[in-house]
């Protein structure tokens, strides 16, 4: 699951931290054969890091003796990204805790005394309130990424929410994390058309050696915000706002409903499984509007607001 850069650096770590270290032994950790090994060699010293090597099938690569890269440097604002990115990472749950707290240790190893002490005063006093991730795995996270990455395709075993299972061939276009769950957007071959996988109901995944073209401009997370907002329900909502279009995206979440600009206001539509939770939402917008369907609607804010002045009244 290693990217070039990644196994360039880990070639690198691994130099700085042993007095020498085989061919195959980087091989076996990068996952390549010896050859691409002494390619990452090449490439290191051609970026002026003395790497030597003794001859023979079980010489080993080592650093000049003597020689130290110097320890990576981060102002302020750089340091506060990075310990918020581990802090979140942690809490979401989408990585190992030894991987964030092993990460967070080798950073603090390389700072000056002043920004160590700020490090450690967000990482103690600062609390995030995020949504949890569900039971998606790293390992899953990670093929499905490779996968859009790579334009490879993948096979999965993926059980429905009426307990089918089904095996498919899938498109993996990207990746989106919303509300506690993550979601593979994708081309499927089994419907013969772009479907959204929730990743905590697949089975198994497996990476295959054929490859796709992705859609040109493709926005994963539009995609799935306009499948959510348009999910089908009882009930059609459509209501005009009295306001600006700007102010209607601020106030109106993308998967809630669709916006469109009209003479007069913003069309607003969605759709709700019951018209007491319409009614509850339009209000809380508190944006002047107009019913244009289902006439329900109307008697529902009637009644809704006969209740809250009798809640008012007493």
């Amino acid at each position: 699951m290693y990217s070039p850069t990644t196994r360039l650096l880990t070639v690198l770590e691994v130099l700085q931290s042993k007095a020498g270290v085989s061919g195959p032994e980087l091989a076996e950790k990068l996952e390549v054969d010896v050859r691409s090994v002494r390619r990452y060699i090449t490439m290191l010293r051609d970026m002026g890091i003395p790497v030597e090597s003794e001859p023979g099938r079980y010489g080993t690569y080592y650093l000049r003796p003597g020689f130290r890269l110097p320890p990576l440097m981060f102002n302020s604002g750089e340091i506060l990204a990075i310990v918020l990115g581990l802090m979140a990472v942690r809490h979401l749950g989408l990585s190992g805790a030894l991987g964030v707290e092993s990460a967070a240790a080798k950073i603090e190893r390389v700072l000056p005394d002043e920004l160590r002490e700020r490090a450690r005063a967000v990482q103690g006093m600062l609390t995030l309130n995020l949504p949890v991730s569900r039971d998606a795995s790293d390992e899953m996270i990670a093929r499905f990424s490779l996968a859009a990455y790579q334009h490879s395709q993948v096979w999965i075993e993926y059980q429905g929410h009426r307990a089918d299972k089904t095996e498919r061939v899938v498109d993996v276009y990207g990746l989106v994390y919303h509300t506690t769950y993550w979601y593979a957007i994708g081309y499927c071959h089994l419907r013969r058309d772009l479907r959204i996988f929730r990743l905590d109901r697949v089975q198994q995944v497996r990476l295959l050696e054929t490859t796709f073209e992705p859609p040109e401009d493709f926005n994963p997370l539009a995609y799935l915000l306009t499948k959510i907002a348009t999910m089908p329900g009882t009930w059609t909502v459509e209501v005009l706002l009295k306001t600006s279009l700007e102010e209607a995206q601020r106030r109106v979440s993308q998967d809630t409903g669709i916006l469109e600009a009209v003479e007069g206001g913003v069309l607003l539509r969605l759709w709700a499984e019951g018209l007491d939770w319409a009614a509850r939402y339009l209000v809380r917008l508190e944006c002047p509007l107009t019913v244009i369907g289902p006439p329900e609607l109307r008697e529902e804010l009637r009644r809704l607001s006969r209740s809250v002045q009798e809640m008012a009244e007493a």
